[in-house]
């Protein structure tokens, strides 16, 4: 499953801040069930190489997992080596874009303003993950939507979720990092699949 294929199926980056390796898969299938086809391991999780390893295993071919909280050029190469096939960021790090580049994964670096949305799709990056979101609202990104290039896609990270989705998407914004609007710790993965299940079916509206 490549990425475009997944976010195709429901534009929604899962966020699993703080979920540990022996209950990953659990919650991963939580969120396949619901239709989330991408999930994200930050890197301030317990031991996240082991949790992206053991959901690339689990879900190859049905679900992209990558890592989040991604600071350096040679995390980049752990999360490859974990099975991680996209690479997030709450920065524009122009370093660590072009490492995801050169590996063949697909960078989501975090960006606030103009200046550095341009310089994260000048390293590479086609998906720019507006961070947090809820600082910038709406109306900052259908400015910016006038004048980034037609193949540079915005994602609404921190401070978006199933009640204002269609309101980010009326400007543009093409899909939606969502963290504990979908998980926190501790958690059942019951509860992570009916929230997960209410965010797919706000974002396919």
């Amino acid at each position: 499953m490549t990425l475009e294929d997944a976010l195709a199926e429901a534009p929604i980056v899962a966020i699993i801040r703080g979920v540990t390796p022996g209950e990953s898969e659990a919650h991963a299938d939580a969120l396949f069930r619901a239709g989330v086809r991408v999930v994200e391991v930050p890197l301030n999780s317990p031991e996240p190489l082991d949790s992206i390893r053991h959901i690339a295993r689990a879900f190859e071919g049905r679900m992209v997992v990558g890592a989040g909280t991604v600071l350096s050029p040679d995390k980049v190469d752990a999360v490859e080596q974990a099975g991680g096939r996209i690479i997030v960021s709450p920065n524009t790090d122009p370093a660590v874009i072009a490492r995801a580049v050169e590996l063949g994964l697909p960078p989501f670096p975090g960006f606030g303003t103009v200046s550095e949305a341009f310089t994260a799709y000048a390293a590479g990056a086609r998906h720019l993950k507006l961070f947090p979101a809820s600082t910038y609202g709406p109306g900052h990104v259908k400015a910016l939507m006038a004048v980034l290039p037609k193949d540079a896609f915005v994602y609404a990270v921190g401070g978006a979720g199933p009640d204002n989705m269609a309101e980010w998407r009326a400007v543009g914004v093409s899909g939606f990092g969502l963290g504990s609007e979908l998980y926190k710790p501790g958690q059942s993965p019951e509860d992570t699949f009916e929230k997960a299940r209410r965010a797919v079916a706000a974002a396919r509206a």
